[in-house]
């Protein structure tokens, strides 16, 4: 298995946390590191709401030590904005910055922003320009195949992008209106990997770490994307590595192990978010944690009511009893 350079960054290996809205935040990206991911990247952040000190934005910028290189995604539709803010922001301890063209849902599509931006190649060539212009740290781009079946013009925003200076391009094998549905696209992948120099690193079903391998293969891609397989599962970050560079897989965690990372995150959202705010944004990720394992279907019921971080932990030593 090889290393990943990303214009001037060089990661230890090619696995990366895919940014998810929601679901990377800094507890669960510190947790991803540490178990391998090559580079974590972090929830999309509005670069109007940089604009206008909105004061939520702040906890989605902060970065901490011992998970670079973190990349730091910005989105929106108005150059001079996107601009003027990457380099307000550049001082931050992030190591790249990555441009969000793949968000799917309607409230930021609606406002012509995410993977709107699929169906305006012009626009696209501005702001790349300008975001390249505007910093000296790495950018980079993550779209998707295109905006709907009959206009998969994956290939041709890449080569805007290449032609821009960005440092990457990061393919979400899926359209717009696929959200996550349905089978990604690997083939989109690899035509963008053949029509630009720059890396490109792949996303959709990598759900495993033959998955990714597979991936590298039949796309040639430079690297590979994990979300959603990741949630709940952070050790898929090992299992890739381990199966990459030697063919096999670790065992895998047994209930004690999940016992020690669920509690270990459980902490790390206490110590960044306070108690309010880290029992309920645990409850997702204990739902996920747990899942398939017996009485979960209980237990994922039992902890929506859970208001304490006391009961947070009676219910996860009861869980792994």
């Amino acid at each position: 298995m090889g290393k990943l350079t990303i214009g001037n960054v060089t990661l230890d290996n090619q696995v990366i946390l895919a940014p998810m809205a929601g679901g990377t935040d800094l507890p669960f990206r510190l947790l991803c590191r540490k178990m391998g991911a090559g580079l974590v990247c972090m929830e999309m952040v509005s670069a109007k709401a940089i604009f206008y000190h909105n004061k939520n934005t702040e906890e989605l910028l902060e970065i901490h030590p011992e998970e670079t290189p973190a990349s730091l995604q910005l989105f929106g539709s108005d150059p001079k904005i996107l601009a003027d803010m990457a380099k307000r922001i550049e001082e931050r301890p992030f190591s790249i910055l990555d441009f969000n063209m793949g968000c799917p849902v309607p409230k930021v599509v609606n406002n012509g922003e995410g993977s709107a931006l699929m169906r305006e190649p012009k626009l696209v060539e501005e702001i790349l320009s300008a975001l390249v212009r505007a910093v000296h740290k790495p950018v980079t781009v993550k779209i998707r195949k295109g905006f709907d079946q009959a206009h998969c013009n994956g290939v041709e925003i890449a080569k805007i992008a290449e032609s821009c200076g960005v440092a990457a391009i990061a393919v979400h094998g899926r359209t717009r209106d696929q959200y996550y549905s349905g089978r990604a696209d690997w083939d989109m992948i690899a035509q963008v990997k053949q029509a630009v120099k720059i890396p490109v690193i792949g996303n959709g079903d990598v759900d495993s770490p033959q998955a990714a391998k597979a991936m590298l293969e039949q796309t040639g891609c430079d690297g590979v994307m994990i979300g959603r397989a990741a949630q709940g599962n952070p050790w898929i970050f090992r299992d890739t590595v381990s199966f990459l560079k030697t063919g096999t897989v670790p065992a895998p965690p047994d209930r004690q192990e999940k016992r020690q990372m669920v509690l270990e995150h459980a902490k790390l959202q206490l110590k960044t978010k306070g108690e309010y705010t880290a029992v309920r944004e645990m409850r997702k990720h204990l739902a996920w944690y747990t899942a398939g394992m017996p009485h979960s279907a209980r237990f994922r019921q039992a902890i929506n009511s859970i208001e304490s971080f006391e009961e947070l932990l009676a219910g996860v030593e009861t869980i792994f009893a």
